[in-house]
């Protein structure tokens, strides 16, 4: 900064006194000058602001239009409350059998919570909420609301009545929590299948639903997903046949004293499943807790469809036997040796009758002969057998949509020697679920194409690989019928509906080695109607016991076979299958028309 100059500076005063002027005129000077000066830097200051405001009111316009012009080239939307609190998602899509009727839904219901700080009267409040929820503890309550929390949940759900009596206790610190919750309109129906859900993430305006078994755990991202706008999840399940399917099924495991038992419907060309059931069950809107110890499969929870891994016995026959036509070695005429026993080293293969010195491979099947079996493994080999099986699905688990299906791995030898060969193939040795031994069934019925088993419904489907001829899936078929018409499974011929399939009684294993002698496995695996086969049943009893013919019987030709007959009886017309031969093509001149229902 200069130097102020002075208003009277004395080298001029003493000049214009030389000069006889004025010296004051030199002062009136300077302070006009100084004046001038003030009054431009003034006028300097003024312009940089006025300068500075037509800046941001430029920057602040500009930002104005921008902003104008982003909205105006958006789709308009509500606008959204900005919570502290992430976002609940509370919507569940509904699940539906088939033909679109309803399995699982959502309700709208409440929670009840408490702000103890807002009580008045919270003794007395706990006494009350005791009578109308008689599970609650009075005291614990009273404990909770007169110690220090400030939030205490009472209910995660409550009914439209209890939310009445509680409004009636007048308590202003208990409050209402809105909510959805799952429900199972059909109770235990088809329990194994949907699984259960339960709450997840909750709040006090809302709670997640989440998955916990069956395709509610393994569709659960997908019933959540709000892109899917509500559709629900279509399975492969009949809702009428299931309850036909569950209600015989009831019947029959009290009626052969059974502590287990199980039982699968599927389309043998598309591989959907159109029942599957477990027993015991449970309700899915109150799903028990697993087992703390013990046996697996005695809690309702174990789904024996999935996890039940057993040795299935003679069901097993057909397969050694459709191979062998495979691969050219026998034909359905073709003699073996059947003497019994078969020595092999030091094992002893017997029979369950002595069937005679020699078998035609279809009574091989017929009577179902473990000598006969055994040879037919031998002729093929045990890394071709192991191949074949493998090719029908029995080393891995069946890749069907439920949480429980990876648990139901097959037990698989570790070793396929020659033995080995000879017990797999009469169903000893290999374990495997019942729903492995559908969907192989259905691959010899449906002329050999490799079924992928699945509970979602589809209006078409690819048919998967060849895994045999036709020619030897059709013979191996004709087998299975002459089975029910004169082997072992012969309560099972249903009559206008042509079943054609194989019994297995196999010996339960002990949990420590070994085999039980009065505690076996029963099941029948079928077909039907064998002239053109649509559905194959297996169904599968857990430790039956029948008294019959002057004696107890455990095989199941005499347990699960009458179930199963049944069970074929009830639901074939409901399926859409007419009997074969109680209705003539003609009526009086009236010509009859089949009517058909897409399954």
């Amino acid at each position: 900064m200069s130097p102020r100059t002075p208003l009277r500076p004395l080298a001029r005063i003493l000049d214009a006194r030389a000069r006889g002027e004025n010296p004051d005129l030199i002062e009136r000077a300077n302070i006009r000058a100084r004046g001038e000066a003030g009054r431009e830097a003034a006028r300097a200051r003024v312009a940089w602001r006025i300068g500075l405001v037509i800046g941001i009111f430029c920057v602040c316009f500009g930002a104005v239009g921008v902003r104008m012009g982003t909205l105006a080239a958006s789709t308009p939307e509500e606008p959204q409350r900005a919570d502290t609190a992430p976002a609940i998602l509370a919507q569940r899509a509904d699940i539906t059998d088939r033909e679109g009727r309803v399995l699982a839904t959502n309700l709208v219901t409440h929670a009840l919570y408490a702000q103890p700080p807002m009580m008045v009267d919270p003794v007395g409040t706990a006494r009350k909420l005791a009578k109308i929820f008689p599970d609650l503890d009075a005291k614990r309550l009273a404990a909770d609301f007169t110690g220090p929390r400030k939030f205490v949940w009472i209910k995660k759900k409550i009914s439209p009545e209890q939310l009445q009596q509680v409004h009636d206790i007048g308590e202003p610190g208990l409050l209402f929590g809105p909510r959805e919750m799952r429900l199972y309109p059909n109770g235990r129906l088809a329990a194994h299948v949907l699984g259960g859900a339960r709450f997840g993430n909750e709040g006090v305006d809302s709670a997640e639903i989440i998955g916990t078994a069956g395709v509610e755990k393994a569709f659960d991202s997908w019933l959540r997903d709000p892109d899917n706008n509500g559709a629900p999840l279509k399975l492969s399940i009949d809702l009428t046949v299931q309850q036909a399917v569950e209600e015989i099924l009831v019947g029959g495991m009290k009626l052969m004293n059974a502590k287990g038992a199980t039982a699968v419907v599927m389309d043998v060309h598309t591989g959907e499943i159109v029942a599957l059931a477990s027993l015991p069950d449970f309700d899915p809107n109150d799903r028990p807790a697993p087992l703390a110890k013990g046996d697996a499969s005695d809690s309702p929870l174990f789904n024996r469809a999935v996890q039940g891994v057993y040795e299935l016995g003679s069901t097993f026959k057909i397969f050694a036997v459709a191979q062998a036509l495979e691969l050219g070695l026998v034909n359905p005429t073709t003699m073996l040796d059947t003497k019994s026993p078969m020595v092999w080293g030091r094992f002893r293969i017997r029979d369950f009758h002595n069937y005679g010195p020699a078998l035609s491979i279809t009574d091989i099947v017929v009577e179902s002969s473990n000598v006969g079996t055994a040879r037919i493994a031998l002729l093929i080999g045990g890394q071709r057998q192991k191949e074949f099986l493998e090719s029908l699905g029995f080393m891995a688990p069946t890749p069907v949509e439920l949480s429980e299906a990876p648990s139901g791995r097959p037990l698989v030898p570790a070793k396929w020697s020659e033995i080995t060969s000879m017990t797999v193939g009469y169903g000893h040795g290999l374990a495997a679920s019942p729903l492995h031994l559908a969907a192989a069934y259905a691959t010899i019925a449906n002329g050999g194409y490799k079924v992928r088993p699945t509970l979602v419904h589809a209006p078409a489907r690819e048919r998967g690989p060849q895994v045999m001829s036709t020619e030897a899936a059709r013979k191996s078929l004709a087998m299975m019928r002459a089975v029910v018409t004169r082997g072992t499974a012969s309560f099972a011929d249903v009559k206008g509906y042509e079943v054609a399939g194989k019994t297995g009684t196999a010996d339960k294993v002990k949990p420590g080695g070994g085999y039980y002698d009065n505690k076996v496995i029963a099941t029948f695996a079928s077909a039907f109607p064998a002239s053109d086969p649509k559905y194959v049943l297996v169904l599968s009893l857990d430790e039956p016991s029948s008294f019959a013919a002057n004696e107890t019987r455990r095989t199941a030709g005499w347990t699960a076979v009458p179930v199963a007959a049944e069970v074929i009886r009830r639901i074939a017309p409901i399926l859409g299958l007419r009997p074969a031969d109680s209705v003539p093509e003609v009526l009086d001149g009236i010509q009859l028309v089949k009517a058909a229902k897409g399954h």
